[in-house]
């Protein structure tokens, strides 16, 4: 999966490159990193969302199989 960082680049995350490893610990902190710094919205509020992740118990294949290339964002 690549990320771009406005003003900074491209990087390469731990999904295309099958790190399975690194993928495990680095969606932990991006899913820590919302949690923490992001206000929950309430269970009446609809918004649409430009972002959506795995759900947190996603194992390694399925965040590869359905949120990168074809599948949610498609290339």
């Amino acid at each position: 999966m690549i990320v771009r960082i406005s003003g900074e680049g491209q990087y390469r995350l731990a999904v295309d490159e099958g790190r399975e490893d690194d993928f495990a610990s680095a969606f932990a902190a991006v899913l820590s990193y919302v949690r923490e710094q992001g206000e929950l919205l309430g269970d009446d509020e609809l918004e649409s969302s430009a972002v959506i992740l795995p759900p947190a118990d996603a194992t390694f294949k399925e965040a590869a199989s359905e949120f990168t290339g074809e599948g949610l964002i498609p290339d």
